[in-house]
């Protein structure tokens, strides 16, 4: 069992940055893939950032490509995701999600293992 906990959320004004981490503290995360889901109120889960076991290969939803940075380290046990231009259309609760062998890196449903969340607000 993988337990994530998310850090770093908080109210931000348009323009600002934020960056979120990712941790576990029960078993290292070399051996999973990685990735960020957001949800807002109303809405579903949708596919933010993912990353790969080492860090080689990474994938950006369209909506944040160029604004957003995922990065991890393994020898820390900790992912991030470093937000910049943050526009008040990204308000939301950020998940990190990991799982051994994702299907697909935008499905929430290829990760076996959430975090609980981090809210994320942006004022105009």
């Amino acid at each position: 069992q993988v337990q994530l906990v998310e850090s770093g959320g908080g109210l931000v004004q348009a323009g600002e940055s934020l960056r979120l981490s990712c941790t576990t503290s029960r078993r290292t995360i070399s051996s999973y893939a990685m990735g960020w889901f957001r949800q807002a109120p109303g809405k579903e889960r949708e596919f933010v950032a993912a990353i790969t076991w080492t860090g080689g290969s990474t994938y950006y939803a369209d909506s944040v490509k160029g604004r957003f940075a995922i990065s991890r380290d393994n020898a820390e046990n900790t992912m991030w995701l470093q937000m910049n231009s943050l526009k008040p259309e990204d308000t939301a609760v950020y998940y990190c999600a990991a799982d051994p062998s994702p299907i697909s890196w935008v499905q929430s449903s290829s990760y076996a293992y959430w975090g609980q969340g981090t809210q994320v607000t942006i004022s105009s």
